[in-house]
């Protein structure tokens, strides 16, 4: 068995549809059925309002930026995203969304310049375009070589975790889900014989979902439960605690929440982390007015290290970067100040604070190994 920390890279919403899919070499179909917007070029052109020119058409590395590099440096055994994006050129809006995101087949590459293990599927966009837009993007994502979980043909694929082995032993076991909170519709839900994503119940899913983990865990795993829960804005978790922490005490070692748009608090519970928000990664939001003061320009990468077989942790690692003109970049001195203090005083009730360690931040909380 490994004896070795594992380490994870966990991404909020990683969106490459849209404006990000206009400025790639292969752009779809720009039409939108938006209340206020028509056209995905629009996003581009605030975009550039904002903060310049964008080279378009971009090579498919661009919206990443400097992630790339710091993920190089910092070498994760395992790499899991939320790919909030159906990846289909086809279907129909599905009714009554007032959002909806696609990327062309033929810029998957673009995700694939990130080396995800586990694409997790769980969302309120996934199915954006419908049941044939869910089927193109399971295949997309399976002719690419890229394991899924949370959305499949039916509900055994929808809810069967991906396990990532680890070199040196043990396996990494990726559950997805989503919760009615984050606003997926219940026609969504997988079902026998039907396609969709894995949609749990806020109370009473999780014991389903822990029942799944005893069934799946093996000596020597590490099990995260990766979760679409919550709104879009603010730092309120209080609908999401008792959820997490039923994980956590049902034998799941890192909770890895998404749907916010800006990080949300950390916890360490019984020695295993929990974020609630992991926030935005890639997407076209910038110059988007009305939420500034939530600072959805500011990304992190988060690198989590845990004892294999136990879970426990052992440290968090997170990477600020700041996007401008679709593109991420180092965060400034002074932007990385203002994530740490903004974070601290969110997690505080938690007992956990971000401490400075040269352009990155680092998680403290109490009975840190």
């Amino acid at each position: 068995m490994r004896t070795s920390p594992v380490t994870l890279f966990l991404s909020g919403d990683v969106m490459l549809g849209r404006g990000v899919d206009q400025i790639l070499p292969h752009p779809g179909d720009p039409d939108l059925e938006e209340r206020s917007v028509r056209d995905a070029r629009v996003y581009v052109r605030l975009a550039e309002e904002a903060n310049g020119p964008i080279p378009a058409p971009v090579g498919f590395t661009w919206p990443w930026g400097d992630a790339l590099p710091a993920l190089e440096e910092a070498g994760p055994d395992v790499r899991v995203v939320n790919l909030e994006t159906t990846v289909t050129s086809a279907g129909g809006f599905w009714p009554g969304k007032q959002m909806h995101y696609r990327v062309h087949p033929s810029n998957l590459p673009c995700l694939a310049e990130v080396r995800p293990d586990v694409c997790s599927l769980a969302n309120n966009h996934v199915m954006d375009f419908g049941y044939s837009g869910l089927a193109d993007t399971l295949d997309s994502l399976a002719g690419a070589g890229l394991r899924t979980a949370g959305a499949g043909r039916d509900a055994g694929q929808a809810c069967a975790p991906a396990a990532v082995p680890v070199r040196g032993g043990g396996r990494v076991l990726v559950f997805a889900f989503g919760l009615p909170s984050s606003g997926i519709p219940d026609g969504w839900a997988a079902r026998g014989d039907r396609p969709g994503v894995g949609l749990v119940p806020s109370g009473t899913g999780v014991a389903d979902v822990v029942a799944r983990v005893r069934r799946a865990r093996e000596p020597g795993d590490v099990v995260v439960a990766s979760v679409h829960w919550g709104g879009n804005w603010g730092y309120d978790v209080s609908r999401e605690v008792e959820f997490a922490h039923a994980l956590v005490d049902g034998g799941v070692d890192i909770v890895h929440g998404h749907s916010s748009h800006m990080p949300r608090p950390i916890e360490v519970r019984r020695g295993r982390l929990i974020l609630y928000g992991c926030g935005d990664l890639v997407n076209d939001y910038e110059g988007i007015q009305g939420y500034e003061e939530y600072r959805d320009d500011l990304r992190l990468l988060y690198l989590a290290s845990v004892e294999p077989g136990t879970g426990r942790l052992l440290g968090l690692r997170t990477v600020p970067l700041r996007v401008r003109r679709m593109r991420l970049w180092r965060a400034p001195r002074e932007d990385v100040v203002w994530l740490r203090q903004r974070l601290t005083e969110v997690s505080d009730t938690f007992g956990c604070a971000l401490a400075r360690d040269g352009g990155d931040l680092v998680l403290d909380w109490p009975g840190r190994p």
